[in-house]
């Protein structure tokens, strides 16, 4: 006979992953092995690409302003893309965006292995970064919602976020070894063979056509989008709860610039990932999150932990307590990141899931890229410091505020929300359309 677990290991093994979504769907295994090769291409970019810039001007300020010359690209594309994910087969979609953002990748490699890098390019290409992913992303997050079980939605988010939390840490730690050691050029290559592999992937999904009746991408489209999203307070209130936190604490462009004042060069690569490890924790205990109802209680809270620990590593002059905050940001801000995605995914009908989708890329990139303006603004007028730990105060008492004039958002419940249920019994009547 086998004996029984124990309750000590029932409990532990309750806080594991669900690994439904991968069983069930083998467009989302396909997806998430692709997110996990990309992502760790990418974040080597992300984290070379202000280092360079930082090598070539030597000025807080030229680093943060990748955040405006992002911010343009991302809002147009961003919306227009949520448009385009209703109308068009979003796996061609997903494909060509990839192959865009490789061969953008191979401009920074050819840019950095000149005598003489020039910075233009490097403005240019995060330019055009942010058009891309404002394309894609609508239609990789709409697509997820046709895919997936409706009961697995969380579960879903909870993997997504743990394929990114691994890109978040692996490529930032080895992005600074490979700058330091080999240069940026080394590290573009490396970003250009991820998204060859990525495409490749990306070839075997399964077609998404849109619906024989989806109307043409249009000014008219998005805006009733806009309208549905403005009718919804708890679809309004994860949408400004993000973009008030990430655009108060989200201190990540100035990193350089605090390991110099803290007198630790060596923890840069810590820093970029300090965050994800936090994530990452949270992520590998997420299996009690699929039996929670109350989605927008992760949304405020995890947002409150974020400022609070933001607030806090820049209060801290020593560098290991600064990267534990960091972490314990990291892992607020996942929590918020599943009730948010759990939500949208819940609650939002198939035929608005393009542009709402659209505008949920708003939503969580805007206030990142206004972040990095902001905090490479104010450290170059109060300190480096200061612009830490002033934004999480503020991302803190914007949520306290957000909350208040939104409460919906907190009694939010996936059993008896209206447009949650709505959506549930479309599912269960018609997987294929639902």
């Amino acid at each position: 006979m086998t004996s029984a677990p124990s309750p000590a290991a029932g409990r532990f093994s309750a806080l594991l992953p669900d690994l439904s979504p991968l069983r069930s769907s083998a467009d989302f295994r396909l997806l998430w092995v692709q997110g996990l090769v990309t992502y760790f291409g990418s974040f080597m970019a992300l984290i070379a690409l202000p280092l360079q810039i930082k090598e070539l001007t030597g000025s807080p300020l030229a680093v943060g302003a990748m955040g405006a010359v992002e911010l343009v690209p991302l809002v147009v594309f961003g919306l227009y893309g949520g448009a385009l994910a209703d109308s068009a087969d979003r796996r061609k979609v997903i494909l060509g965006t990839e192959a865009g953002l490789g061969l953008l990748a191979l401009v920074l490699l050819v840019n950095a292995a000149l005598p003489d890098p020039m910075l233009w390019p490097l403005y240019l290409v995060a330019g055009g970064v942010s058009a891309l992913a404002g394309l894609q992303r609508p239609a990789l997050d709409s697509l997820m919602a046709r895919i997936v079980p409706h009961d697995q939605l969380t579960a879903a988010a909870a993997l997504n976020s743990l394929r990114w939390q691994f890109g978040a840490i692996t490529g930032p730690a080895v992005a600074g070894l490979v700058v330091a050691y080999a240069g940026h050029a080394t590290a573009y290559t490396v970003t250009v063979v991820t998204f060859t592999v990525s495409v490749v992937l990306c070839l075997r999904l399964t077609p998404a056509p849109p619906a024989l009746d989806s109307p043409k991408p249009s000014l008219r489209g998005i805006a009733e989008g806009a309208r549905y999203a403005w009718s919804r307070p708890v679809l309004l209130g994860t949408y400004a709860v993000d973009l008030a936190a990430m655009f108060f604490a989200f201190p990540n462009t100035i990193f350089p610039f605090l390991a110099d004042e803290l007198d630790a060069p060596w923890s840069l690569g810590l820093m970029y990932a300090a965050g994800s490890v936090g994530s990452l924790v949270l992520g590998l205990t997420s299996g009690w999150t699929s039996r929670v109802r109350r989605h927008g209680l992760f949304v405020v809270f995890g947002a409150a932990a974020w400022g609070l620990a933001i607030a806090a590593a820049g209060w801290f002059g020593d560098v290991w307590l600064v990267l534990v905050c960091l972490a314990v940001a990291g892992a607020g801000d996942m929590l918020s990141g599943l009730g948010r995605s759990t939500i949208w995914n819940q609650t939002i009908p198939e035929e608005l899931r393009g542009r709402l989708a659209g505008i949920e890329v708003l939503s969580y990139s805007v206030g990142p890229q206004l972040g990095q303006v902001r905090a490479g603004a104010m450290a170059g007028w109060t300190g480096t410091r200061s612009a830490v730990w002033s934004g999480g105060v503020a991302c803190v008492a914007s949520v306290a505020l957000l909350t208040a004039a939104m409460p919906k958002l907190l009694t939010y419940d996936s059993e008896t929300d209206e447009d949650a249920v709505r959506r549930r019994l479309a599912r269960a009547s018609s997987p294929s359309a639902a």
